[in-house]
């Protein structure tokens, strides 16, 4: 027993340290938790920028065709689909040549009767020439053959044109490429009755492509020969580039419904690896350079549709919608609306937004 008691108080006291060790952990890990998260920002300053606006464009082949079939007859084969590349002279499609080819037959038996026909009013030429040299014959006689033989070599010829324009009819049957390109829809299947002027695919050159603007013609009239045009084309690795289009033209006419005319702004042929037509691209039309509030892009925090930036005041950060402008790359966002020039924004609006994050001092580290 005395040896029991001898070591309590031993026991005690490791029994106090390991308490305050407990607690001296506790206190720094309060002290850590309760640490405010500094959080650096930026002002919101006035930029000199480019000034215009963006719209909306379609990227299209500049070189398209609609092949269409040239006669009539029952298709019969589709040698292509959508997506294959094909080569100038190909075979795309075949209809039905029955109808065709009894024409080629009728023109050649025309062409052989012509012949026939000319070698007889030939030869009663000959004779009458013959005869009217002896006297046997008036001058009249003469005159009439020398009619029948004209007669006979326009029927020669006349039959000959039938026979080239029915072997013409017969190579239409057989649908070939225009030029070297891409298939880009078929619009006829197989036993579809082809009619003249039928449309059967769409075939466009993969190079050069262009983008299509429909810009109001308000819009429109303040574009000047200074003005600058870029179009934003994605890269390889993902990013978005900005390029200049290597020509640009503007339709003479607005269209009456819309009261929008049609810019045509062809791109460089690189822009062919990332881009296909029918796809929506952004256009930016520039003219000159004004002061505009922007904001770094690191700060804009974006939610579904709320746009919104932390912006550091007395007790921390407050969160603000905002309007934004033009994307003008490495300098930011073009402010419209809910900020002023000097205010203070996060750069990192997912730390801003924690509890008791505060601003941190410009020059300052954070801890």
């Amino acid at each position: 027993m005395s040896d029991v008691f001898s070591r309590r108080p031993l026991l005690l006291l490791r029994h106090r340290l390991t308490w305050l060790a407990v607690a001296a952990a506790w206190s720094v890990n309060l002290a850590w938790a309760q640490a405010p998260v500094q959080v650096p920002v930026a002002a919101v300053e006035r930029h000199a920028v480019g000034a215009g606006f963006e719209m909306d464009g379609v990227v299209q082949p500049v070189q398209q065709s609609t092949i269409s079939a040239q006669t009539a007859g029952r298709l019969v084969s589709m040698a292509v689909k959508p997506g294959d590349r094909v080569k100038a002279g190909q075979l795309l499609a075949t209809i039905n040549d029955s109808e065709t080819q009894a024409g080629v037959q009728s023109s050649q038996a025309q062409v052989a009767q012509a012949q026939a026909q000319l070698r007889n009013a030939q030869a009663n030429f000959d004779r009458t020439r013959d005869l009217l040299a002896k006297g046997f014959i008036s001058s009249a006689a003469m005159d009439s053959a020398d009619a029948q033989l004209k007669s006979a070599q326009a029927g020669r010829d006349q039959a000959s044109a039938g026979a080239r324009q029915a072997g013409l009819s017969q190579g239409f049957t057989r649908v070939t490429a225009p030029f070297e390109g891409w298939v880009l829809q078929t619009q006829a299947e197989v036993g579809d009755l082809a009619m003249p002027g039928t449309p059967l695919l769409t075939l466009y050159a993969p190079t050069p492509l262009r983008a299509v603007v429909q810009m109001p013609v308000s819009r429109s009239n303040a574009i000047t020969p200074k003005s600058e045009i870029e179009v934003q084309v994605p890269a390889a690795d993902g990013a978005q580039l900005w390029i200049r289009p290597t020509l640009t033209s503007r339709m003479p006419g607005a269209d009456p419904v819309s009261q929008t005319i049609e810019w045509r702004l062809e791109l460089p042929a690189t822009a062919a690896n990332t881009l296909v037509p029918g796809q929506q691209i952004r256009v930016r039309f520039a003219a000159g350079e004004k002061q505009r509030l922007v904001i770094p892009a690191a700060a804009v925090l974006r939610r579904g549709e709320l746009t919104a930036v932390y912006v550091a005041g007395a007790s921390g950060f407050v969160l603000k919608a905002v309007r934004l402008g033009a994307d003008h790359g490495e300098q930011g966002f073009e402010v419209l609306a809910g900020l002023q020039e000097k205010d203070q924004v996060a750069l990192d609006p997912v730390k801003a937004g924690l509890s008791g994050a505060q601003p941190l001092a410009a020059g300052a580290v954070a801890q």
